[in-house]
């Protein structure tokens, strides 16, 4: 799928060199096709690592991907240059009279605070309020989905007793549903994360349905009925040395931090890791833009009104 950035985004010629097709502002001009407008709100401190992972994740579809980039009012970044942030986001103040067809909001490294304590969980909250009309589909990924399912379940999330920290099994429990068509029985994807949402107050919720549970990581993919909320419960569109990096990080800061599970060659982490779920992310991602994007928006937004 070709993806419309900016001009000068850095992650733009990175993922040429992986021979993605990224379609630049001025060439987008003259195409006469109505792209699909999706807004990836970013919560993660590092910002450039997720563009890169997240429009990697996008790019296996034929359809094409208009992507505009939110960052908060209420929180000041502290890992993301403010030249960077200033010159690729935008504001929820200065988007929120647009009409999205797709919403990604990310995790965040927030999670083991109360959601009301996090600086900007009342400027989340009106985000997520706004996503209802003006958003045909919204996913939530790790600290965002348990937001989510907070905000809008009132699903509360608990303390794991250690950092849930790897590569974990999961079972496709509705394959019917289109949003795990194609999926394998089982699939590995990556976790890192301090908190859960209990596995059995989202199977009580009559509003959700679970797409994919683990033994050990609990349920990774849930969403509503309509498939207009969809819950990422880890980080699938993480790249090959994203859990490497955060181990480094923090075993080199002292911490108290065990091998990412599954990850590294006989355990070994001084072994490359294997890349063992890239296939299924982007299978995820192509399925959300076909079925609850693509074929559920309107070509006008006017026209829903």
């Amino acid at each position: 799928m070709p993806i419309k950035t900016q001009n000068d985004l850095p992650a733009k010629e990175i993922l040429e060199n992986e021979n993605i097709f990224v379609v630049d502002e001025n060439r987008s001009l003259h195409q006469d096709i109505r792209p699909l407008q999706i807004c990836i709100l970013n919560l993660m401190p590092i910002k450039q690592d997720t563009e890169l992972q997240l429009l990697r994740a996008l790019s296996n579809s034929p359809l094409q991907v208009d992507v505009t980039f939110m960052k908060m009012d209420s929180h000041q970044s502290m890992n993301t240059s403010a030249g960077h942030l200033n010159k690729f986001y935008n504001t929820f103040s200065e988007l929120k009279d647009n009409k999205y067809d797709g919403l990604i909001i990310t995790g965040a490294p927030v999670e083991q605070l109360p959601f009301e304590e996090v600086d900007y969980w009342p400027e989340l909250c009106k985000i997520m309020d706004w996503s209802k009309e003006n958003v045909t589909s919204t996913i939530h990924i790790c600290w965002g989905a348990q937001a989510g399912l907070y905000y809008h379940f009132g699903l509360q999330k608990k303390l794991l007793s250690e950092k849930l920290f790897g590569l974990y099994l999961h079972k496709v429990m509705n394959r019917k549903i289109p949003l795990v068509r194609g999926f394998d029985d089982y699939f590995y994807a990556p976790h890192s994360r301090y908190t859960t949402v209990d596995p059995a107050d989202i199977h009580a919720c009559e509003d959700l349905v679970v797409l994919a549970e683990s033994d050990e990581a609990g349920v990774f993919l849930t969403m509503t009925r309509d498939g207009r909320q969809i819950f990422i419960m880890g980080h699938p569109e993480y790249d090959r040395v994203t859990l490497q990096n955060e181990y480094n990080r923090d075993k080199d800061k002292g911490l108290e931090i065990q091998k990412p599970k599954n990850y590294f060659t006989d355990n070994n982490d001084a072994m490359r890791p294997n890349l063992m779920w890239r296939a299924h992310c982007n299978i995820l991602y192509s399925n959300w833009l076909n079925y609850y994007v693509y074929q559920a928006t309107p070509y006008n937004w006017v026209e829903k009104l």
